[in-house]
This record gives C-alpha cells, structure tokens and sequence, in this order.
C-alpha cells in the first residue's frame, strides 16, 4: 500500500491543485464467496457471476465480478489512499462518470490509483471529487474509472 495522505485539515483540501495524484490503495483479492454475497445481497444471481460451471464455458472462462460490486469498494480504496483525521465526518455525496471497462474475473487482485479532480468550498467544509481509477493486476485496461465526491466536514 501506498503512503496514506493525511490531509491535516478540511480546508487544507481545497488547496490541493486539480489532477494531483495522491497513491495507490492496496491491492485486493475479489474472491468468489465476495461476488455470491454480493449477489445475495443485491438479489443479482446472473450466471455470469455466481454459476461457476456455467461461466466456465462463457466469455471469460469464469465467474466475474459484478461492475457494481467493484464500484462498491472505491469508498474503501479511496479511504486507503486520503483522509481527514481533523474533520467530524465524510459524507458520500455520489459518483459521476463511472465506467465499467473491463471484467474482473473472480482470483483476479484490483486496487484503485487515487487522484483529486476538484475541491470546492462548501459551509463549514469541503466538497471533493477524487478519480478512482480501479487497476487490474496484469491488464492494460482498468475494470473501471469512476469519479467519488466526499463532502468534508469540520
């Protein structure tokens, strides 16, 4: 894992100038029993993901990760990689221009490269859009690029 950026304070953000790269998150492991609990939990059951026979056959050889579960862990890697330990709390403010480009076959490693695309005041914090873009381990292409607004609070 990369060196965590620790940002001493929320207006220390706005500082940041645009397309700063701040690290790498860890890399993670997106197992099978992942993907059925996510399915479960989504009430996605597509063979694609959970039929490990099935996709055997298929267009990958194997079961994937669902576009959304990926996505899912961008908060998490995002957190890895940037926080605020002086602010009373993040608040997930949404995603914009999420792209899914390229399966996560299930065994395959991702971790995010984690940049800042715009920080903006807003009262009595920050509002901050940071790009994930979600590595692949041993693909040209990411699974998927997906920018994240936190709204910072002091």
């Amino acid at each position: 894992m990369s060196a965590l950026t620790a940002f001493a304070a929320v207006p220390d953000l706005l500082a940041v100038t645009p397309g700063t790269e701040l690290g790498h998150s860890s890399w993670r492991v997106v197992e099978q029993p992942r993907v059925d609990t996510f399915a479960d939990a989504t009430d996605d059951h597509q063979w694609i993901h959970v039929d490990r026979a099935r996709a055997a056959d298929g267009p990958y050889g194997t079961t994937i990760a669902h576009g959304m579960l990926t996505l899912s862990l961008v908060p998490t890697m995002i957190g890895e990689v940037a926080t605020v330990p002086s602010a009373t709390f993040g608040l997930n403010y949404g995603f914009d221009k999420v792209r899914f480009t390229a399966p996560v076959p299930t065994g395959s490693r991702v971790r995010a490269a984690v940049s800042v695309v715009a920080a903006d005041p807003v009262p009595g914090g920050a509002k901050v859009t940071f790009r994930a873009v979600v590595e692949l381990e041993g693909s040209d292409r990411p699974a998927c690029v997906a920018d994240m607004i936190i709204i910072w609070m002091e």
